[in-house]
């Protein structure tokens, strides 16, 4: 048994290598908000169509990975499940990173307005921000002590 389910997860590797040699498709999580780039096929012509919205799920089940994506239009949610190697998805760019402590955003269903909002995920540089937090504290730390015993003796 094992042996043949090895052999299904090979294959289903191989496929996935095989989908993304020509897609862009960014590393993304539920609270993100992403833009897909979608392939719209009208009689004989081809074009591609952005749908930018808030990932409220993700489903990673290999090949048959699925994510939804949530957005406002004109006053009215409207809510779209991508596969997430399907030919129809061109690519996927990453907008935002939201933060966010579920992996199902479903109560953003109920939410309107501000109370429907994600804090944005800020990320940082930790080499860059040690190094500049301490020129900074430097810097500050020698006016600042000035400062105070001039405060003292006045």
């Amino acid at each position: 048994m094992n042996l043949v389910m090895k052999n299904i997860e090979d294959i289903n590797k191989d496929q996935i290598k095989k989908l993304t040699e020509n897609k862009k498709i960014v590393n993304f999580n539920p609270g993100d908000t992403v833009k897909v780039n979608v392939r719209i096929i009208e009689g004989k012509k081809q074009r591609i169509q952005a749908y930018e919205g808030v990932c409220i799920a993700k489903k990673n089940r290999g090949i048959n990975s699925a994510f939804t994506v949530r957005k406002i239009s004109f006053g009215e949610g409207v809510e779209r499940v991508f596969q997430l190697y399907s030919p129809n998805v061109d690519s996927v760019e990453l907008i935002r990173s939201g933060k966010v402590r579920r992996a199902k955003l479903y109560y953003l269903r109920d939410r309107k307005g501000k109370s429907a909002r994600i804090n944005e995920k800020i990320k940082k540089k930790i080499g860059l921000d040690v190094a500049a937090k301490k020129a900074m504290t430097k810097k500050k730390g020698a006016p600042e002590s000035a400062a105070v015993s001039e405060d003292k003796s006045n």
